[in-house]
């Protein structure tokens, strides 16, 4: 068997930068084994596969199936990868449809394209406050003696959140260096998948970030992810509230980095923008 596979650069206008996932386009249905074992061999933070479900063709269709895995197992939501998936049916495939539907694990997910940009349409997952005292251990893995404003969790995520103080800049949110073993050891419980690290912005500068982050997330075989759609229906929640506003601009501090528009709905959604770029189109063999 042959499939189409490609490597997008998601939240990114530049190749190299932002968030890599590839993209499988499969005309017949895979076992869960050889996806798997197809990120495995990607070893990119996320493989999507996108099926035709009932649409007749990729460039006709607007309705199809998606789903994405990690090096090590299935997620159940993933934003680059759905950016990355709706860039190879807009730009490759020239899919016309003005708003292209997935259906995935985590529901019903709409995406069109905005002049150079790609919009999604995805689900807004609150954080709760979560009580430091339980997780201690990890929080000294992950930030060190660093002055905390916040703990918060998304249990469906299976996600913490960490918001260091406001007297914390950019700069020692890029210098964190935890050790993957180290993240793994202190949380066993299986609560726990990814940590977000996030320190406010500077919007009154240029080009005015409301926000930065990082995420790391070793449970998933990602040492640290790019550019985090999925962190990012967290953030959003937890930022439009702190900072009183519907709109933001988002930048992830990653060693590739990459941008993201957020628009909080009020119907419990938000909107996530961002661009993409192809940089690596063949066939797999299978």
């Amino acid at each position: 068997m042959e499939i189409p596979i490609f490597t997008v650069d998601a939240f990114t206008s530049l190749p190299f930068k932002g968030n890599p996932a590839a993209v499988c386009l499969l005309e017949n249905e895979l076992h869960d084994d050889i996806k798997q074992s197809i990120a495995a061999e990607m070893n990119l933070s996320e493989t999507a596969f996108i099926t035709k479900n009932n649409s007749v063709d990729f460039s006709s269709g607007s309705r199809f199936g998606l789903r994405w895995f990690s090096p090590k197992n299935e997620v159940a939501l993933c934003g680059h990868a759905t950016l990355a998936s709706a860039a190879v049916l807009f730009y490759l495939k020239k899919n016309d449809n003005p708003i292209v539907v997935f259906e995935t694990r985590s529901g019903e997910l709409y995406v069109c394209q905005h002049e150079d940009s790609i919009i999604m349409d995805l689900p807004l997952n609150k954080p709760q406050l979560q009580d430091r005292q339980k997780i201690k251990d990890l929080l000294k893995v992950v930030v060190g003696d660093l002055p905390i404003d916040d703990v918060c969790c998304s249990p469906p995520m299976k996600c913490l959140m960490i918001c260091l103080a406001d007297t914390c800049d950019r700069s020692e949110l890029t210098s964190l260096s935890p050790v993957a073993e180290a993240l793994i050891k202190s949380e066993t419980t299986g609560k726990i998948k990814a940590v977000i690290v996030t320190i406010k912005g500077a919007p009154n500068a240029q080009p005015g970030y409301d926000f930065y982050s990082r995420v790391f997330a070793p449970w998933y075989g990602v040492p640290e992810d790019p550019v985090c759609g999925s962190a990012h229906t967290i953030l959003a929640g937890y930022w439009s509230e702190k900072l009183n506003k519907k709109k933001m601009l988002a930048y992830q501090c990653s060693s590739r980095g990459g941008e993201l528009e957020l628009e909080v709905r009020d119907d419990g959604r938000v909107n996530i923008s961002g661009r993409a770029q192809i940089i690596l189109q063949g066939t797999l063999k299978v």
